[in-house]
């Protein structure tokens, strides 16, 4: 068990760290005046599939071992909702396939909105806040 709890820390501090490059990325893109092309939405995809491969383990380890590990654990199962749903909402809903300027702006403010929420989320798991 102890190889999915490294795993799941390992791949948080992977997500915190990679949506602040690419969001740090975007916005020096956005700044540039160009719109999101396949390389940031590439970019943009895998930081999503962190995200996912994250939930699995988190859901292997809720099932094996419960919440007892977790100060809160229903607003960390909260943050690992969102962090499913955000990224796609954000690029089916609201930019439903625009690659304008204004788009890069978008996925840069919301990778970095993403960034946060992975930090918060490690906060909430250890209890520090």
């Amino acid at each position: 068990m102890s190889f999915f709890i490294i795993a799941h820390d390992g791949l948080a501090n992977a997500a915190w760290l990679f949506f602040l490059i690419v969001g740090l990325w975007g916005l020096f893109r956005a700044v540039r005046g160009y719109g999101t092309d396949g390389a940031y939405i590439g970019a943009v995809a895998t930081g999503q599939l962190i995200f996912v491969a994250q939930a699995v383990i988190g859901g292997i380890l809720w099932l094996n071992i419960g919440s007892t590990t977790l100060d809160r654990p229903a607003i960390h199962l909260l943050y690992g909702l969102f962090s499913l749903v955000f990224i796609p909402f954000i690029y089916l809903v609201t930019l439903r396939g625009d690659d304008s300027n204004q788009a890069q702006w978008i996925l840069s403010f919301s990778t970095l909105f993403m960034f946060g929420i992975s930090l918060r989320s490690i906060v909430t798991a250890t209890g520090y806040a």
